[in-house]
This record gives structure tokens, sequence and C-alpha cells, in this order.
């Protein structure tokens, strides 16, 4: 029996006293029947090691039942940013486009796993106006407009960071379509400018881009920010880029029947994310909007005219345009059209003649422009289908899209808008109806898509440019300049 004071610093120290006293053997015999407590932590992090080795391995051997990879940070990158454990990679690209140029900086990380995939952090883009072809004639002040696109750049990425970071120009359609000496000279300015600029460069640095490689570039891009990549190939969307002097058709074919007819020129063979993948893509030069625009803009004219009288220009409008360094006067046709307004309970002006583009006459010439230079891949129309760049533009100035969100259309939809626009004259927007109208025929006439078949009208996705720059940029980094 416990003395008065033993019971007293028994209680001090938390443990009740009861009077029914147990001896030292049967505790004793208790504790070892007594089960431990420890077995469910043992458990759970047992458990944890597996599903981690699994998530690693698994996601290294792309054998997971569910695709890990996408474009943004997930939470094993967060934790390795935590601990420090990310490197920091970054590229810039500029643009030489026919309209403008632009300067897109991308920052990425290495993912932890043993893959080392690039996952975008961040992203610059800049435009200048007008663009690098314009300067045909002054190279030295053509290669001066980068500049501040290189200062913008620089900006952003951090000045340790600067000689390690790619530089890169590619110029497109607008540098091809010039004369090889006059092209040339614009580059090699160019050279002189990236020579002097703190970041990573060599001979490869300013180049004109091969076509097939825009449309590549730009698909990778697409299907990149959409996390279609690593998965299946026939989740992949295709994509259709409309620049100034020319335009990509791009996507992963998977029926045979494409692969065994298509020439052997317009597939090409891709590694991405751990697969070979094949992509059928063709470049149009020539049917970019701008060059289209000038060519049926030609139609009916003396050869270097510079005023130019067109089917597809309203008869009130009487405007200037430059294209490729040369300003052009741009009138209506010869014999214009004009359209007697119907009476009707909102129309008091009755016998009104209304001045309009005949449509059919406008779509006869842009189809005769088109219809001999495109092929009409069939399996184009069954596939998902993402369209930027001046189909995006038109749409949203023409209120198909929110110029904010972008949306859907269909085909259709833009038939639809030329054939309204070219009723109507306007002199704000003087090439809608021919712009609207081509890119209609091209569509339709050219591409061989269905009136119904869906376009998603994006100029960024998760709020990154679509470009082929970023494709550009990956390519890169990944295999040097």
């Amino acid at each position: 029996m416990p003395t008065i004071r033993q019971r007293r610093l028994i209680e001090e120290n938390g443990v009740s006293w009861s009077k029914s006293s147990i001896s030292n053997k049967q505790q004793q015999q208790q504790q070892r029947s007594r089960p431990t407590r420890s077995w469910p932590r043992i458990f759970f992090i047992f458990t944890g090691c597996v599903l981690i080795s699994t998530l690693i391995i698994g996601s290294y051997l792309d054998v997971l039942p569910w695709k890990l990879y996408t474009h943004t940070t997930n939470a094993l990158d967060n934790i390795a940013n935590v601990f420090g454990l990310q490197k920091h990679v970054y590229a810039v690209v500029i643009d030489a486009g026919s309209t403008g140029s632009r300067v897109l900086a991308f920052s990425f990380h290495e993912t932890v796993l043993g893959d080392k995939n690039l996952k975008l952090d961040n992203e610059l883009f800049v435009e200048v106006k007008p663009g690098l072809s314009s300067f045909v004639d002054n190279p030295k002040k053509g290669a001066e407009s980068l500049q501040e696109l290189l200062n913008r750049a620089k900006a952003v990425i951090p000045e340790p960071e600067w000689s390690k970071t790619p530089l890169a120009m590619k110029a497109t359609a607008g540098l091809r379509l010039l004369p090889e000496a006059k092209a040339e000279a614009l580059l090699r300015e160019v050279k002189n400018l990236f020579d002097a600029s703190p970041f990573l460069t060599n001979e490869n640095s300013v180049s004109i881009m091969d076509g097939a490689d825009e449309g590549l570039f730009s698909w990778f891009t697409v299907n990149f920010l959409k996390d279609r990549l690593g998965g299946n190939v026939e989740e992949t969307v295709a994509a259709l880029d409309l620049g100034g002097g020319s335009t990509q058709i791009t996507f992963a074919p998977t029926d045979a029947i494409t692969l065994k007819q298509t020439k052997p020129e317009f597939l090409h063979h891709i590694s991405a994310f751990h697969q070979n993948i094949t992509i059928y893509t063709h470049s149009y030069l020539g049917l970019g909007l701008m060059a289209a625009r000038k060519a049926i803009l030609s139609v009916g004219n003396e050869k270097d005219s510079r005023v130019l009288k067109s089917e597809c220009i309203n008869p009130i409008i009487s405007t200037e345009w430059t294209y490729g360094g040369v300003t052009y006067k741009v009138e209506g046709p010869k014999n214009p059209a004009y359209l007697t307004e119907k009476p009707s309970s909102t129309n008091l002006n009755i016998g009104e003649k209304r001045p309009i583009v005949r449509f059919s006459e406008c779509q006869k010439i842009v189809k005769d422009y088109v219809s001999s230079k495109v092929d009409k891949p069939a399996e184009l129309k069954r596939k998902e289908i993402n369209a930027f760049s001046y189909y995006f533009d038109r749409a949203t100035e023409y209120g198909l899209i929110d110029p904010y969100l972008g949306g859907t259309v269909e085909v259709k939809n833009f038939r639809s808008a030329a054939v309204a626009t070219c009723a109507v004259p306007n002199t704000e927007q003087p090439f809608m109806c021919l712009d609207l109208t081509f890119i209609s025929v091209l569509l339709e006439d050219g591409f061989g898509l269905e009136p119904g078949t869906v376009l998603n009208l994006y100029k960024k996705i998760d709020n990154h440019e679509i470009s082929w720059a970023m494709g550009a940029a990956f390519h890169i980094l990944q295999n040097g300049l």
C-alpha cells in the first residue's frame, strides 16, 4: 500500500491511482499481449515510398495509366523548387515575319524526374512593325528595328544567364519572297547586331526558316500547350497557320492511306516526350494572307502597275496599301456594281443604289488562284483543328469570336461573313471582303474541309502565345543553335 507521500508523487506525475493493485508480473504479461501502436505509421511510410517510386519510375518509362506530363508545374516540381533542385534555362527567339517582328523570351525549368522534360514558367511577347522585309532597301535600319526587342529580352532574363541563353532570329515568308541578294544583305546586318549582344550566338543564329519547320514548330507549340504530347497520337490536334507570306497545314496522320499516298517530302519524323511521331506538314509560299491579297488584287492589271483595280474591292474604296516595300493605290473595279435597295418598313431611301462587291466574281478570281496550288489531305477533316494567326485576326475583326477569349466557328461561317461583308461598303476595313473570301476558299476549296467542320480559333492557350517560336525554343535548347 503506497504511503501518502508516494500517492502524492504519483498524482503529480499525471497517473491516477486505483485501489485494485496489479502485480508487476501481471502488468508485464498484459503489455506483451497488447498490440503495438507503431504499425500504422510503418504501413503509411512504406505505402508513401512505393507511391512516390511508382510515380517517378512510371513517369520516366511512360507506363502510367494516366498522363502525368503537363506543360505546367506540378506538385513534384513545387517540392523540388522549395529545395532548390530545379535548373532554370532560357531562350530568346525572334520571329521576323512579313508584317512584323516579334521577340519571345522563354523561361523553362527541367523536371526533377529522370527524363529532364522542360516545363514552361514564363514568356515575354513583344512585337514591332513593319516587318524586316520592309527594310529591303535599308538593311542597317532593318537590323536596328530589332534592337528594342533585344532590350526587352534582356530585361526579363537574369543577367548572369545572358551568356548561356541562346538567341536566334528566324525569318519567314517575308524574306523567302525577296531576291536572294537583298535577303542576304538583311541577314548580314542582323548577324552584326547579334554578335554585339550579350546572348549566346553562333553562325546559325540568323537564318531564313524553311516552311516545313514553321509548320512543325507551330504544331508542337499547340499540342504542348494543350497537353496532347506524350500520350495517344490520335489525340493530337492539327495546326493551321495563316501568316502574311505563307500558310502551313500540319497534323499527325494515323490513317495508313494518308501515309501511303503522301509524298515523302511532306512527312517528317520527330521525337517528342519518349515518342517517335510521323508528322504531315505542307507549307505554301504565296498563300499567306498578304501575298495572296497582292496576287488577287493584281488580276486584270498590268504587270508592275502601282494602281490596282479589283473585283474584290468595293467601288467607293480608294486606299493606299504597302506590301514588300512597295506602296500601291487600291481601288474598286473598272465596271462597278450597285444594288438597288428594295422597299421595306425600315428603308425610306427607295431606289437608292448601294455599291457592292460582286461576290461571285471575286470568289471566282480567288478560286482560280488557290485551287491548283493546295493538296486536300482527306484525314484533316477528321482531326480536331486549331487555326491561328490571320484566321483568328479576321474572325475577331468581323465579330465571329471574342477578341480576348477566342472561340470556335464552323468553316461555313467564314463564307457567310464574306458574303455579308462584300454586300456592304466599308471604308474602315477596305480589304475585309477580299480577306474573308480568300480564307473561305482556302479552307473549303483548298484544304477540302466540309462547311460544318469546326475550327478552334485562339491567339493564346493558357495565356501563352500560339507561335512557332516556342517549338523552335524547345528544339534549340535540346539540340543547340
